[in-house]
């Protein structure tokens, strides 16, 4: 079978490589504003959340992904606080002193070690994200200021937990009393599922999930750690920590453009962008036939593969909606899972999935439709343009403003810093007056000295000169100022007028807003009033459809118990008609041989009468026989042989062998182990034969005749050799079948024709005829078997058993 996807990457690829490839990507969009979905998906024990969180010296994606944010926005993030995260999804943007007085609170605070930027890493998993790659994304807005908030979710048993909630006891070790029996905490609170909600952007989100605000790598993981600790997960037959629920951990990045100056963030809501990168990792589909499963960990694998059947059935949706151009409803509300993720489906982010495939052949199978669905997965693709707000502000703010107070701190530094009252004007006057060319010597020593009065001459020109044009400068620099001032009057009555106009129009839209608050409590009232009517119509019907309900429940049973009874009465008379037609079988059963036994005794008698008469019929006439006492019958018996015996004197006889009529042909030559040699003259003689003492397949193979001899005692008590002759022929399903054609029979006779008789019962009982046939018919119980199916004739195998 073979499967395509975009990137296929082998048992040893490095953490890193897969980052680049899949995740890089997804956190450059997250930075420009853009939502990213990142989900493992695939069967117990593939690997899923070692793709997600890595191991010791090698961490996976979701501590890359941290590095890589934190490397992007280090220099330029906010202060904490500066960006707060309200209750319906959306984030406002708070002055300075509201920052500071929430951050002055936290800090007076008792705030969980987690939270504290200062303390040592955590050497439980220092090594994961130690990461030396300092991966960064380029053309960072610098212009802006960022905030990462981090949430850490689980879906067990399609509810919502938050894992960063704090509870007030730990609810893996309980309380023991004396008997070392558990008590139940009182104390404890046990975690509260969450609620999904739909923002004014039609995006879900988990209402009182908590949010946490982190400004470093560390910290983030930190958190999400102290998550992992809380994830439900448990021993299977297929893996030691099997994950049980679903995990999803947000990151949310917000940003927000400075403002003119480059100083301060731009205090205007609609020029906020929040961004979000949701890593999720799925737990495996299992089958419980291999995990062993029971109890609760039967309920938790059912809830799993329900949830990720119903993420399977949406997607088939959209894409059937995409191929044929239909509007079909994608279920996205049967599971929490999908029903999160419905606006990234919608088209409101980028979604990519890492299929992991264990190599075992166990899972042969089970890799088989996961790798099914995943390509199908290929195949979806929607897509919606995101909106930026413009900020309209010139950029490089934020530099420029560096600039400026670098160089105002240099200035200041090279002046000896700002200094007060007349030591400030001192300072500035020396500088001032060391910026002139200093006087030389005015001493004249001579009448003809013309050299000093020229030089003198000559530096009080240079610095009649520097002082015109420092006069001039000032001059320029008191009329810029001037004009700056008139530009700052003129701007600031024109932000008085805006402000003006803005309140006025903001007392409008007040009052306007207050006549609407008015109208909808009418409305409300209204709506309330209605709302107690349906109540009690409502009422009214719940209690009709409870009395039906009942009257509902009485039928159901009164034809419950009509059903039973009718049942039980086909039953009872079912057993009476068993009976009866047993009983009436056996009875047939008993009459057909009673009657059976009759006719034969009959038929015997009648037999043994011929035989006598024609043993009298043949009697030589010149003899007269001589019969024999009863008592000397009884005392000696007659013993009589198989065979007459051969006179005495007469000379010897050559045997001679009779030959078989079909004696060209193959013959296998049946003779059960229980026949009797005869030893008479005429003896079969087949040439070429295979003689076997059971039939089997392999010498019919070999054959294309069959002759089986049988033996029987006739009636006088004599041997009677058959000679049953047959064709093979081969079936359809490959074996031998034999159709019997003749019978040959041979019998050996007595010439006296006398009659059997018990030598120790000289008087016969009457039932003496059905004591003999009896005992010959035990005797002769020898037959030829049809096998089974055929529709050939009687089959080969010969049996012999007493009946």
């Amino acid at each position: 079978t073979q499967y395509s996807f975009k990137e296929v990457f082998g048992t040893s690829v490095a953490q890193k490589d897969l980052f680049d490839v899949v995740a890089k990507p997804l956190v450059e969009d997250l930075i420009r504003g853009k939502n990213g979905l990142l989900f493992t998906y695939g069967v117990t024990g593939s690997g899923k959340t070692h793709t997600m969180t890595g191991s010791p010296g090698d961490g996976g994606l979701l501590p890359r992904c941290l590095d890589m944010i934190f490397n992007s926005i280090g220099p330029f993030q906010a202060k904490r606080f500066v960006f707060k995260l309200d209750d319906k999804n959306g984030v406002d943007v708070q002055c300075e002193v509201d920052a500071l007085l929430e951050r002055q609170k936290r800090d007076a605070m008792p705030v969980p070690k987690a939270l504290s930027g200062k303390r040592q890493i955590d050497p439980e998993f220092a090594d994961m994200i130690n990461v030396q790659d300092h991966c960064k994304v380029e053309d960072v807005d610098e212009d802006n200021v960022y905030s990462v908030f981090v949430s850490y979710i689980e879906i067990y048993n399609n509810y919502i937990y938050d894992l960063l909630e704090e509870a007030p006891f730990e609810p893996i070790k309980p309380k023991w009393n004396n008997c070392n029996t558990p008590v139940r905490n009182g104390d404890f609170i046990p975690p509260q599922s969450k609620i999904l909600r739909e923002d004014q952007n039609h995006n879900m989100y988990v209402t009182g999930c908590t949010e946490v605000e982190v400004k470093s790598t560390e910290e983030a993981f930190e958190v999400f750690w102290r998550g992992q600790k809380k994830r439900h997960i448990a021993n299977t037959q297929l893996n030691r920590e099997s994950s049980r629920s679903h995990s999803v951990f947000m990151i949310k990045l917000a940003q927000a453009p400075l403002d003119a100056d480059g100083d301060n963030v731009l205090q205007a809501k609609e020029q906020i962008a929040l961004s979000q990168l949701s890593l999720v990792d799925l737990a495996g589909s299992e089958r419980t036939n291999r995990t062993k499963a029971e109890g609760n960990r039967l309920r938790e694998a059912g809830n799993i593969n329900q949830s990720l059947m119903t993420l399977r059935t949406c997607i088939e949706v959209l894409r059937e909606n995409q191929m044929y151009g239909i509007n079909k409803m994608v279920p996205y509300r049967d599971s929490k899972l999908t029903h999160l993720f419905k606006n990234y489906f919608d088209g409101e982010g980028k979604v990519r999935m890492i299929v992991c495939v264990n190599p075992k052949a166990e899972d042969y199978e089970e890799s088989l439709q996961v790798m099914r669905f995943a390509e199908v997965t290929q195949e979806v693709e929607v897509a919606r343009p995101v909106d930026r707000p413009l900020c309209g502000l010139t950029p490089g703010r934020r530099f420029r403003n560096q600039a400026f107070r670098e160089e105002l701190s240099r200035k200041l530094e090279l002046q000896g810093g700002p200094v007060l009252g007349e030591t400030e004007e001192q300072s500035v006057t020396e500088t001032f007056l060391q910026s002139f060319p200093s006087l030389p010597s005015c001493e004249l020593l001579d009448i003809n000295d013309d050299q000093t009065l020229p030089k003198l001459i000559e530096v009080l020109e240079k610095r009649h000169k520097l002082r015109q044009m420092l006069l001039q400068e000032f001059a320029k620099n008191v009329l810029a100022f001037k004009t700056m001032l008139q530009e700052f009057d003129s701007s600031v009555a024109s932000k008085e007028n805006y402000i003006h106009g803005k309140l006025s129009e903001k007392e409008k839209t007040i009052a306007g807003q207050k006549t609407e608050l008015e109208r909808l409590e009418k409305k409300i009232k209204t709506l309330e009033y209605k709302i107690d009517i349906l109540e009690k119509t409502a009422t009214i019907y719940e209690e009709d459809k409870r009395n039906l309900q009942q009257e509902l429940e009485s039928n159901r049973q009164k034809l419950q118990r009509q059903a039973s009874d009718k049942r039980r009465l086909e039953a009872r008379l079912q057993g009476m008609v068993a009976e009866t037609t047993t009983k009436w079988e056996k009875e047939c059963e008993r009459r057909v041989a009673a009657k059976q036994l009759e006719m034969q005794n009959k038929l015997w008698v009648k037999d043994e009468k011929l035989k006598q008469l024609k043993a009298i019929v043949t009697e030589p006439k010149n003899e007269k026989p001589e019969r024999p006492s009863r008592e000397r019958d009884r005392e000696k018996p007659v013993q009589r042989s198989v065979s007459p015996s051969p006179v005495p004197n007469a000379p010897p006889v050559r045997l001679r062998r009779r030959r078989s009529r079909s004696a060209g042909e193959r013959w296998v030559d049946h003779k059960p182990p229980s026949n009797l040699p005869t030893e008479t003259v005429m003896q079969p003689h087949v040439p070429h034969a295979i003689t076997v003492a059971a039939a089997s397949e392999k010498a019919l193979a070999k054959c294309d005749k069959y002759m089986l001899t049988h033996q029987e005692l006739a009636s006088d008590g004599e041997i009677e050799t058959k000679l049953i002759k047959g064709d093979v022929f081969k079936t359809r399903g490959g074996g031998q079948a034999v159709q019997f054609t003749e019978i040959e029979t041979l019998k050996q006779e007595s010439p006296t024709g006398r009659k059997r008789s018990s030598p120790s019962n000289p008087d016969p009982p009457e039932d003496a005829a059905d004591s003999e046939w009896t005992d010959v018919e035990t005797r002769c119980s020898v037959a030829v078997e049809m096998r089974a199916g055929s529709a050939l004739g009687p089959g080969y195998q010969h049996h012999a058993q007493p009946k």
